[in-house]
């Protein structure tokens, strides 16, 4: 579904990748490691086509990072979910709103839109505060209204880079247990993270590091 091909990458003042070559399957939970400014940022703007390798290719259910067109690239976005640490909610727009708006841009019908919403924001557990403001709301809480937003397309992938950056380890784990839940649904999940406890706690699921300007599969020992 996903696979990066000896990709090589550097910006202006340092090579952070050199012939990495991995990739996700369909359905898939991993998690993404590796110390602060080794790159996992980039890694995953590549699979959202935001960045691209200057050597090697990024393959996003078929379509080839080489071959794109800038126009194509929209219509590829809206299979992918994206959740970030630092939420990104639209603070001028309540939670119904910050979550109907990748379905605005998509040009669905209202009555669409709104059963859509509902749903995805009771799957989440903030059905609630549709009418609240992203300031109303916790740091827990607005996390799930960013995941909320992110599957509302319902997208092959999801991924979180550093969900739980800003959380305390009881939140973080309850947000880690519903992207579990969204993954048993069937969309694959791709988790960049520094909560190492999390992924001991979860070592059943699969585990990539970045070290060496490589990334490498790795197993925790029991």
């Amino acid at each position: 579904m996903i696979e990066f091909k000896d990709i090589t990458f550097s910006y202006p003042s340092k090579n952070l990748f050199s012939d990495v070559s991995f990739s996700i399957d369909k359905g898939e939970f991993v998690f993404l490691i590796g110390e602060s400014g080794m790159g996992k940022t980039t890694l995953l703007r590549m699979i959202n086509m935001e960045l691209f390798p200057a050597r090697g290719e990024v393959i996003v259910y078929g379509v080839n990072s080489k071959h794109i067109k800038k126009p194509e690239i929209p219509s590829l976005r809206r299979k992918i979910g994206f959740v970030f640490q630092d939420y990104k909610l639209l603070n001028d727009r309540d939670v119904f709103e910050n979550v109907a708006l990748p379905l605005y841009l998509a040009g669905l019908k209202p009555d669409v839109i709104k059963k859509k919403v509902y749903n995805v924001l009771s799957e989440v557990g903030v059905f609630d505060s549709y009418k609240k403001m992203p300031q109303e709301l916790s740091g827990g809480e607005q996390q799930r209204v960013s995941i909320a937003r992110a599957i509302v397309n319902e997208p092959y992938i999801l991924i979180a880079d550093e969900p739980t950056g800003n959380l305390d380890p009881f939140v973080s784990f309850e947000i880690v247990k519903l992207l579990l839940d969204i993954n048993y649904k069937g969309t694959a999940v791709f988790i960049a993270t520094h909560n190492y406890d999390i992924v001991r706690r979860l070592k059943s699921k699969r585990l990539l590091q970045i070290k060496d300007k490589k990334v490498l599969e790795v197993v925790l020992k029991e």
